[in-house]
């Protein structure tokens, strides 16, 4: 048995990014291990720019989640104004001008942005190496007093509830999501776990590409997890 962080990841609206494509945003079912990697280190208190942090922290999570309660889905249609020589900020770190056009013309900058409408995710984690610095305890005690605000993939994502769910003994993630308290329910949660983690009947091995090479800013990489469906009986 090993000891697990149990996160709730809540909030009005939900961002779990997937690939973006040109001016689209779209959206993941579950969260990248990247993004469980930058809240953790956001709580913490690191800069992006301290990669090696970064990296180790993502190396060494064992992450698994479950959906407690399904959303819906919506686009944002976002614009801003912008002139020849206004330029925009992006998440590489650079900033981004118009292309072409007469040195006078404004126009707008459009994006969509898909988000996760009122939706309620627990995240079962832990660390290997377990006694590395940080532990286990560090990354608690981090969420309930971050060093920075917290959002759920993209700023406008407040949580509206306590980030940290509480602790768990189990053999491994699948196990965590399994018998972690759930809400109230009778239905199938969808859930998801790392190779190595468990094996389930009937689930389905998938490879995907959610790890950061945060020296570099970008996703490479395949990673094997399982998907599959556990039912919770409510009281």
């Amino acid at each position: 048995m090993a000891r697990h962080l149990l996160m709730r990841l809540e909030a009005p609206l939900v961002a779990f990014g997937g690939e973006t494509i040109d001016n689209f945003g779209v959206i993941r079912e579950f969260p990248a291990l990247s993004m469980i990697t930058g809240l953790l280190a956001n709580a913490l208190g690191w800069r992006r720019e301290e990669d090696e942090l970064h990296n180790d922290l993502q190396y060494r999570l064992r992450v698994g989640a479950r959906l407690d309660r399904k959303s819906r889905r919506l686009t944002d249609f976002q614009t801003a104004q912008l002139g020849a020589l206004d330029k925009v900020w992006t998440t590489r770190g650079e900033p981004e001008g118009r292309r072409g056009g007469k040195p006078t013309y404004a126009g707008p900058h459009l994006r969509y942005r898909d988000y996760h409408a009122d939706l309620s995710m627990l995240v079962a984690l832990r660390l290997e190496p377990a006694s590395q610095s940080p532990i286990l305890e560090d990354l608690a005690a981090a969420l309930d007093r971050p060093a920075r605000p917290l959002f759920i993939g993209r700023k406008p994502c407040l949580p509206t509830a306590r980030i940290f769910a509480g602790w768990l003994e189990a053999d491994n993630v699948l196990h965590a999501l399994q018998t972690a308290s759930p809400s109230p329910s009778d239905v199938d949660l969808p859930i998801q776990w790392p190779e190595g983690e468990g094996v389930m009947e009937g689930a389905q091995r998938l490879d995907i590409c959610d790890e950061r090479n945060w020296s570099s800013g970008v996703h490479g990489g395949w990673r094997p997890v399982y998907q599959g469906y556990i039912r919770c009986q409510g009281d």
